[in-house]
């Protein structure tokens, strides 16, 4: 179990997130689910080098992530080491490698998203079982 602090009003849970148990999302590919705030997902993708993510991701709240380490392709773009990388609501990519990567994503859930004035027309509920 990882620490909780209390620091004054806060509260702050820090991990070392390779502790964090990896879900085998296809091959070559892991995610690992972080604790976030209301309203937010939060997770660590490894991909081994040949990975590809084993289906079109659907990401209707939008999505965004940061290279930590590595090289993750978007179509003809590549993304290096510090790349910090958004994808617009109702947006759709399918990632893979060359090198092996491994990044730190974000995105709203639902309610999050209409509460910042996200658009319903892009909510449609069709997510793939690998994005949780």
């Amino acid at each position: 179990m990882e620490p909780v602090h209390n620091t004054g009003h806060i509260a702050m849970r820090a991990l070392d997130v390779d502790a964090v148990p990896a879900l085998d999302i296809g091959d070559g590919c892991t995610r690992r689910d972080l604790p976030a705030g209301p309203g937010l997902r939060a997770w660590v993708v490894d991909m081994a080098p040949g990975a590809q993510w084993p289906a079109l991701e659907h990401h209707e709240t939008g999505e965004s992530y940061y290279v930590i380490s590595g090289e993750v392709i978007e179509g003809d773009a590549r993304h290096g080491a510090g790349t910090y990388v958004y994808f617009a609501p109702d947006s759709r990519h399918r990632p893979h490698t060359r090198t092996g990567v491994r990044l730190i994503g974000f995105n709203l859930g639902d309610t999050a998203f209409l509460a910042a004035g996200g658009s319903p027309e892009s909510i449609v509920h069709c997510y793939h079982p690998t994005q949780g």
